[in-house]
């Protein structure tokens, strides 16, 4: 993943501990105007929200790894530049961890570095899945 020349991510991925679904319809539909999530095959939900003239297609894996969910917003116009600005909302807003990679990924980056979020602003760089959480 790169970011344009604004910074903006052109996808934004977060995982979350806890994806109670009627707080994350509630948040989703908040934040992007998103109709509820509906399934979309096993452990799978798809909603599409939208930001001024952009639709936001979004796609939430129930048990993507290690037991988070992966929440993942398919387009560069989300109301967030980044993973971490997203993750900040939503740890904020559903009340527990969420974990996002640390940046765009480069060849010879660390592939398994993210940041852990907690729902009081509390950020930390962990190595993941080996952060013994």
């Amino acid at each position: 993943m790169t970011a344009d020349s604004d910074n903006r991510y052109p996808d934004i991925e977060v995982y979350l501990a806890k994806a109670p679904m009627e707080a994350l319809n509630d948040w989703l539909g908040t934040a992007i105007g998103a109709e509820p999530l509906a399934p979309a095959g096993k452990g799978k939900w798809r909603t599409r929200g939208r930001l001024d003239d952009s639709e936001i297609p979004v796609l939430l894996v129930e048990r993507a790894a290690d037991g988070f969910a992966s929440l993942w917003f398919d387009s560069a116009r989300t109301p967030w530049l980044n993973d971490a600005a997203c993750a900040h909302a939503a740890a904020l807003r559903l009340g527990g961890e969420v974990r996002c990679s640390l940046g765009g990924w480069q060849p010879g980056d660390e592939p398994d570095r993210f940041l852990s979020v907690l729902p009081d602003g509390r950020e930390e760089e962990i190595h993941w899945p080996d952060s013994g959480r």
